[in-house]
C-alpha cells in the first residue's frame, strides 16, 4: 500500500500539481567536450525476455559502430536461466567498439526498473547513457548517425523522435520461433517493420547526457522506484524522471532503430525456453 500511495502522488506530482523545485535535483551547467570516439552506454533489462534480448544483441554484432564506443549493460537475474545461456554467448562475441556489461541482480531489483537505471548512471563513465528495453535493436548506420548527432547537442535528454515498430507479434511468429533454437546471431526482417513518431522521451528512447547521469541517476531521490518489487508492474518512473528534469526530451532524426512489439509479456510468465549451445 506504501508504494502505491508513493506512487500514485508522484503521477500527479509530474502532472503538475506539485512544485517541481521541491524534488529537482542540481544539474550540470554544461557538458564536458567527447573524446575521439563518442562514448555511450545502452542500459537494457530483461527477465524472460531472451527471443528478443538475442536480436537486441545480434545487431550490435551485425551493425557495429564505428563513430561511437559503446558499452552494452544488460541487468538481468540468475534465476532466468534462458538469458543467462544468451549472455554467454554473445560473452563470446568480440566486437569492434562495442564492450559487453552483464550486471546481475536480485529477482525483485530486477522489477524495479528504476533500481538497475539509477545503479548504471551513477557509475556510468559514457558521454551519453540510452535508457531502453529489449526490444529495441540497432540497425545499418544507426548508431554512427546518432553518434553525430549526440555530439551537436547539448541538451540534458534526448530521443529517436521517428522509430521503426513490427506489428503486434504473436509467440509463434517466426521471428520468435528462429530465436528458440540455441542462441545466435539473428537478423531481422526489417520488411515488417513501419515507421512510429515519438513527442517525448518515454520507455526504452530516453538518451540522457553523461555528466547529469553522473550528477542526479535515475529517479535516485524517489523512494518508491528504489525499493524492490515483487513483480513488474506498469512503469511511471520515465514520467517522473522527465518531471524532476524538467525537460521532455530534444527529438533526434535517426531513424534505424527498430522495435519489435510482442504480445507475449515476460513480465507476466513464459514458456520460453532456449538451448544452451554444447
Amino acid at each position: 500500500m506504501r508504494d502505491f500511495i508513493e506512487e500514485q502522488f508522484f503521477r500527479l506530482a509530474a502532472s503538475g500539481l506539485v512544485p517541481r523545485r521541491l524534488f529537482r535535483p542540481k544539474l550540470p551547467d554544461s557538458p564536458p567536450p567527447a573524446g575521439d570516439l563518442l562514448d555511450l552506454e545502452i542500459v537494457s533489462h530483461c527477465w524472460k525476455y531472451g527471443r528478443l534480448l538475442n536480436y537486441q544483441l545480434s545487431s550490435l554484432v551485425l551493425h557495429p559502430p564505428r563513430n561511437c564506443r559503446v558499452t552494452m549493460t544488460v541487468f538481468h537475474c540468475p534465476e532466468d536461466a534462458d538469458t543467462g545461456h544468451i549472455l554467454d554467448y554473445f560473452a563470446g562475441q568480440r566486437v569492434t567498439n562495442v564492450i559487453w556489461n552483464w550486471q546481475p541482480l536480485e529477482k525483485e531489483r530486477l522489477f524495479r526498473r528504476a533500481i538497475g537505471r539509477n545503479q548504471a548512471a551513477l557509475a556510468t563513465r559514457a558521454d551519453w547513457i540510452w535508457f531502453t528495453d529489449c526490444d529495441v535493436t540497432f540497425q545499418v548506420g544507426a548508431l554512427d548517425e546518432l553518434a553525430v548527432e549526440l555530439r551537436e547537442h547539448d541538451a540534458i535528454l534526448t530521443f529517436p523522435q521517428i522509430h521503426q515498430v513490427s506489428e503486434m507479434l504473436q509467440p509463434d511468429d517466426p521471428i520468435f520461433t528462429h530465436a528458440e533454437q540455441a542462441p545466435a546471431i539473428l537478423d531481422l526482417d526489417l520488411s515488417r517493420f513501419e515507421p512510429e513518431r515519438r513527442e517525448k522521451a518515454v520507455g526504452g528512447l530516453q538518451i540522457l547526457r553523461g555528466d547529469v547521469a553522473r550528477a542526479v541517476g535515475y529517479c535516485a531521490n524517489i523512494g518508491v522506484y528504489q525499493r524492490p518489487a515483487k513483480r513488474f508492474g506498469n512503469t511511471w518512473e520515465d514520467r517522473t524522471y522527465r518531471w524532476l528534469l524538467g525537460t521532455h526530451g530534444e527529438p533526434l532524426s535517426t531513424a534505424s532503430f527498430y522495435r519489435i512489439r510482442h504480445a507475449r509479456k515476460g513480465r507476466k510468465g513464459s514458456d520460453f525456453r532456449v538451448r544452451p549451445r554444447d
